[in-house]
């Protein structure tokens, strides 16, 4: 009873207390709605307006913005590139890990760091110089596209673009800009000390092809003390090791292809071997020593040769067919025919019916050189009556549209003119062992058509349809001459043809034309990284005048493919018209001072290199090459 009424006082305790309450709140809820919101706006903070939602391009346009390693105009480009990425595509884009345009690197920075890069979006600006980049959609990237290298693109990072140095080179000299060039990549300078190397072998290669002949005797003279006796018909003699490493070393043919090993050491030292490799495969063309070797074997062909043969016996019979007939009429018209069938069929013809008319007479050394540096000279200057047999002038003929009455007008007669020239001084200087090589002619009856010497010199009618085959076989080829599939496609037609009419054929190798493929493959690919050094001084070349650029055009050419020479020339950009004929008739004069100046010399000389005892020697064709390179250089700068 007690604990109840302690409850009812509490309760009744809590009663008082609330109308207490009620009683102090009364007046604030009776005052005026007016003084209620003046006290609430004095007290009170005013609300936070709602931030407004950014859209997907002004984000993009921060996060450009706030790119500060980037240039103004490389943010301009990249603000047309990103037009159709999302942002968030974009942010990936800026960070990702690997090299592009525009991770703050100019191109000279990606080349500079040897790292490929990812280019701009095909039709989008470039950030280093504004201009659009078309690069083609591949699904393996190039290391450099069209636009850097302003003509095919490029799959190996080496060599450099040429036009990439160009930005940093502005009111450099000749020196300052080679220098440049190899403080950039030093790969060009180790490039072009194996070049010089493989060039200073091809000098060299008579010294190992001596040495070999000295080991060789050697060698027999110890297997005769020994008493060497074969013992069974399948027993081979024991060879000289050492004999046989020297003349393979003598092989001018085998030299570039040699000197392809330490270079592509270098290219992995410097790069990798799947750059080299991507330069083998996508960035070197070797349609050209393909081509060689397909028209070598046609060219010598029986039916081919003996056309060409009834062709020059013409101009022969005129001097009665003496060797120096023969002599005069194949060096002055067959090298002529270096401008329709091109150069190397109409060296391989010339080759041969001067080893067949005259090397077989066994002349004296000093004619034997003069007349192969004759046929090198004559040969590189006879392609320019046309524009599209020669591959020096096919090489600018397009870029500068020179067609064939510019060729003829201003190089062709020329051409004849200076060809019949120094045939006639030689004649001239050799005129008595001409007289001595007609009576050894006269004496053995080497060339009476009724005693053939050999079963291949057989006189026998071969029927005009056999002729009419092979030229078309001939025909095909220098028509499809850009076009591998094609011409070897034919060439499987003609080995085809040839074992069918065996009776009208004459057995013939492909080791010489494949020998000549591999020489001018191995020249190609060192060839082709030596743009570094040979465009500047082209470029350097139009402020000497067009005597000067003749001159070192033709030295130019005497250590390079003078196609190379003249292509390096049509990339230099506003030359003028003198400077342009100039660079072309260096490149076309040089082309017989040594083996690797024009493409067609190493078949002239695997064709006749067997009537030199030591082989050829680089040094004496260029002294007996000299004065025909004179009279043509002479002619064609005197003559504008």
């Amino acid at each position: 009873m007690q604990r109840f009424m302690y409850q009812i006082a509490l309760a009744c305790l809590a009663g008082f207390g609330c109308a207490a309450f009620a009683q102090q709140a009364e007046p604030i809820a009776t005052e005026p709605a007016a003084a209620i919101a003046t006290t609430a706006a004095t007290v009170a903070e005013p609300a936070p307006a709602p931030e407004p939602v950014k859209t997907e391009e002004q984000l993009k346009e921060e996060l450009i913005a706030g790119a500060d390693h980037l240039s103004d105009q490389a943010k301009a480009a990249l603000r047309a590139a990103a037009h159709d990425m999302s942002y968030k595509f974009l942010q990936g884009y800026m960070r990702y890990s690997g090299h592009h345009a525009f991770d703050g690197h100019s191109a000279l920075d990606h080349a500079k760091l040897k790292e490929k890069f990812l280019p701009p979006s095909n039709g989008m600006p470039c950030p280093d110089c504004g201009k659009t980049v078309w690069n083609r959609n591949k699904d393996e990237i190039p290391a450099w596209t069209t636009h850097y290298t302003g003509g095919k693109e490029q799959y190996s990072r080496f060599p450099i673009p040429l036009g990439i140095y160009t930005p940093e080179e502005e009111g450099m000299g000749l020196w300052d800009k080679l220098c440049h060039r190899v403080a950039v990549d030093n790969f060009n300078l180790a490039a072009t000390i194996i070049f010089l190397c493989a060039i200073l072998h091809t000098f060299l290669a008579p010294k190992f092809q001596s040495l070999a002949h000295k080991l060789e005797h050697a060698h027999k003279q110890r297997l005769k003390q020994e008493k060497f006796r074969i013992l069974h018909p399948e027993q081979r003699v024991p060879v000289s090791f050492a004999s046989t490493l020297c003349h393979f070393l003598g092989e001018v043919e085998v030299v570039f292809g040699l000197w392809i090993i330490p270079f592509a050491l270098v290219c992995q030292s410097y790069y990798s071997m799947e750059d080299f490799l991507l330069y083998i495969d996508h960035d070197t063309s070797f349609t050209e020593p393909l081509f060689v070797a397909v028209v070598m074997v046609i060219a010598s062909s029986r039916p081919i040769y003996r056309l060409a043969e009834n062709t020059l016996k013409f101009g022969a019979s005129l001097g009665k067919g003496t060797p120096a007939a023969w002599w005069l009429s194949v060096l002055c018209i067959a090298p002529l025919l270096g401008s329709f069938i091109t150069e190397p069929a109409a060296m391989t013809l010339a080759a041969i019916l001067l080893g067949k008319k005259f090397y077989q007479l066994k002349p004296a050394d000093s004619l034997k050189y003069a007349t192969i540096a004759l046929l090198f000279v004559n040969v590189s200057v006879g392609g320019t009556l046309t524009h599209f047999a020669a591959p020096p002038i096919v090489m600018v003929a397009g870029k500068w549209d020179w067609g064939m009455g510019h060729m003829f007008l201003h190089f062709g007669w020329k051409a004849v003119v200076g060809i019949v020239l120094a045939n006639v001084i030689y004649f001239m200087v050799f005129r008595k062992e001409f007289t001595r090589l007609a009576e050894v002619q006269r004496a053995n009856s080497a060339f009476d058509s009724a005693v053939p010497t050999t079963w291949e010199d057989r006189q026998d009618i071969i029927p005009v349809w056999v002729y009419g085959v092979s030229i078309f076989f001939l025909a095909w080829t220098v028509y499809f001459a850009h076009h591998p599939a094609c011409f070897i496609g034919g060439f499987m037609f003609f080995l085809g043809f040839t074992m069918a009419t065996p009776q009208y054929q004459n057995a013939f190798s492909i080791k010489v034309p494949m020998l000549v493929a591999f020489f001018l493959a191995g020249l190609l690919i060192m060839g082709g990284v030596q743009g570094w050094w040979m465009q500047p001084v082209l470029q350097a070349l139009s402020e000497l005048g067009a005597t000067a650029t003749m001159g070192v055009a033709s030295v130019l050419t005497a250590f390079n493919d003078n196609a190379s020479v003249t292509f390096l020339a049509s990339t230099v950009p506003n030359l003028q018209e003198e400077i342009k004929y100039a660079i072309v008739a260096g490149a076309v004069t040089g082309g017989g001072l040594t083996v690797i100046a024009n493409a067609p010399n190493p078949a002239g000389q695997a064709i006749l290199g067997k009537y030199f005892k030591s082989g050829i020697s680089a040094l004496k064709l260029f002294l007996w090459a000299f004065l025909p390179t004179t009279i043509m250089f002479l002619f064609f700068i005197l003559i504008r």
